[in-house]
């Protein structure tokens, strides 16, 4: 099975957890939208949700399969989360973001009771860093945010390149109108202290690293699913 197969198998797994009546936060990128797909099916034939998407994104995709929505701000308090990943590393902690959504994707999860992630079992390591870690920033002041993200990332002897993400025509422009800045450290062996020293920066509006958020993973590879469980 190639790896659009083995999204949508871990899609079809984490629907065996959607019940009727939920306030379901839905999120970006490719296995999300494999699911989502699994939801309209699902809502055709009779479920009732309501969808809270990560992003305009999402968004147009659940009013074209006929997924209801609302806002955060309509339904604050959402039962589960949905969403892809781009690692999945120890205790689940996670990098999201590849899809330009992650400001976006933590207030989501954040705001709800459970989080499953799902993805391909590539997505699984021992150690987050091999994707690079997308940080959002704020469009003022850009050079002098990535000189703090240098400079906070070298007290934890993290070093490596940092990219202003490309769109259509210029820099990437997230939902929020901020830009990403993809960061190559490899390794991160403290995710949370990386963390705290990333949010102590100004200019950063929030970084990729999901830490204590994800309650379940489900993991699909040749061999099968695969379940991984937060110690939290």
């Amino acid at each position: 099975m190639d790896a659009a197969g083995l999204k949508i198998e871990s899609a079809r797994a984490a629907l065996g957890h959607v019940e009727d009546g939920m306030k379901l936060g839905i999120g970006t990128g490719s296995t999300a939208e494999a699911f989502v797909r699994l939801l309209a099916e699902r809502v055709g034939a009779g479920l009732s949700i309501v969808g809270v998407p990560t992003s305009e994104r999402t968004a147009a995709l659940c009013r074209e399969l006929n997924v209801p929505l609302a806002t955060l701000d309509e339904e604050p308090s959402l039962d589960l989360t949905i969403d892809g990943a781009d690692e999945v590393g120890p205790e689940l902690a996670l990098i999201k973001g590849g899809g330009g959504a992650l400001l976006r994707e933590k207030i989501v999860a954040a705001a709800s009771s459970r989080m499953i992630v799902i993805a391909d079992e590539s997505k699984d390591v021992e150690t987050l860093g091999r994707f690079p870690l997308p940080i959002e920033v704020n469009v003022f002041g850009l050079r002098a945010t990535m000189l703090a993200i240098e400079a906070a990332a070298a007290t934890l002897n993290l070093n490596g390149s940092l990219k202003l993400r490309e769109g259509q025509g210029g820099a990437f422009l997230t939902d929020g109108g901020h830009y990403i800045v993809d960061a190559s450290f490899g390794r991160i062996p403290d995710p949370r202290a990386l963390s705290d020293a990333l949010h102590a920066i100004p200019g950063v509006a929030e970084h990729g690293l999901f830490i204590g958020l994800a309650d379940l993973a489900i993991l699909a590879g040749p061999s099968g699913i695969r379940t991984l469980h937060s110690n939290r």
